[in-house]
């Protein structure tokens, strides 16, 4: 598996059936093909009743149909049903073909990985899928993903799903657009081969990381597709930008700010730039204004080539509760 950098926040809140645990066990994967046809049709049945919930804005019958550990912090579906209920409304979803993952064994697993379909000497195929997910209890899951056409744009939305009796729980929700201002992952992936011929290396970085956000619907799944994006991008990354742990000092206004990440985020029909810094404390807004502001100038002024990439920049400075503020500058305001 590909241990890529994720600093990318998916457009709304997801919450997935994760629980503490050690011990190991067997997990296996049936794809559409493998598994019986009563199974393929209860996970798609539920899937497309789940997603009806959502796109009527019906949490609470959402919430009455989750897994226990689901139930009991809901508070970030909740604000994903709500956010994302008009995206969701009038869409005609189209079911794709399930996943059927199961873990045996009497504790939850460390790091279940389920390797779906057929594998070649070489690795993925066009077919296959890989999902890694951390702490998961034993258990028989699905994931079933449904594309969305609405007048709102394409989205993805994706259920996993926990088999207790003879009903299936919803134990995740995640809903990412499939396109920023029309663009898919194909055409992210072209411009950062573009940006690297340019020798615009960061920029093209983060258009991989881009691209393989947009050609999968959850964070854990990778394919044939995620593996060459991330063996494409490591030609590019440079050493000169923050995360993983390790943060850089950017000087600006006479100042020195610790940056601890940067990504790149879809809003709306903007692609912008996220850098997130060290603050003591942000409860004089006024003056994290400043600081935010002079970011955002700062890093301009060291990584030019930013401006040709991104629509807008975000600062946020974040203090060592978590608590964070944050600004947004257009770019075509940045002087």
């Amino acid at each position: 598996m590909r241990n890529w950098r994720n600093p990318v926040k998916i457009c709304c809140s997801a919450m997935a059936v994760l629980l503490l645990g050690l011990a190991a066990g067997a997990q296996t994967c049936l794809d559409a093909n493998d598994m019986d046809v009563p199974t393929r049709s209860a996970l798609e049945t539920t899937a497309k009743r789940y997603f009806e919930l959502a796109a009527h804005g019906d949490a609470a019958t959402l919430k009455q149909n989750s897994i226990a550990s689901l139930a009991a912090t809901f508070s970030g579906v909740e604000t994903a049903v709500k956010d994302n209920q008009e995206n969701l409304s009038g869409g005609q979803p189209t079911v794709r073909s399930p996943y059927l993952l199961k873990v045996e064994g009497s504790a939850p697993l460390e790091r279940a990985e389920f390797l779906c379909g057929v594998f070649g000497k070489s690795g993925q195929t066009s077919g296959s899928a890989e999902f890694v997910i951390p702490n998961l209890p034993q258990g028989t899951y699905g994931e079933v993903t449904l594309d969305v056409a609405g007048a709102k744009g394409s989205y993805m939305v994706s259920f996993v799903l926990q088999q207790q009796g003879a009903d299936w729980k919803m134990g995740g929700f995640y809903v990412k657009a499939a396109q920023i201002n029309g663009h898919d992952a194909a055409w992210f992936a072209e411009k950062a081969r573009a940006f690297h011929a340019k020798g615009q290396n960061r920029n093209a970085w983060f258009y991989f990381l881009q691209a393989r956000e947009l050609a999968v619907p959850v964070p854990f799944m990778y394919t044939q597709l995620t593996d060459k994006l991330y063996d494409e991008s490591q030609s590019v990354k440079s050493a000169d930008l923050p995360g993983d742990g390790s943060t850089i000092d950017l000087l600006a206004d006479g100042k020195t700010y610790k940056l601890t990440t940067l990504f790149p985020m879809g809003v709306g029909s903007d692609l912008d730039l996220i850098v997130k810094y060290q603050a003591a404390d942000i409860s004089n807004t006024a003056k994290i204004f400043q600081d935010n502001t002079a970011v955002i100038k700062g890093l301009l002024t060291k990584f030019p080539e930013f401006r040709d990439a991104f629509d807008g920049v975000v600062a946020r400075a974040v203090e060592p509760s978590g608590r964070d503020y944050g600004t947004l500058l257009p770019m075509k305001e940045i002087k």
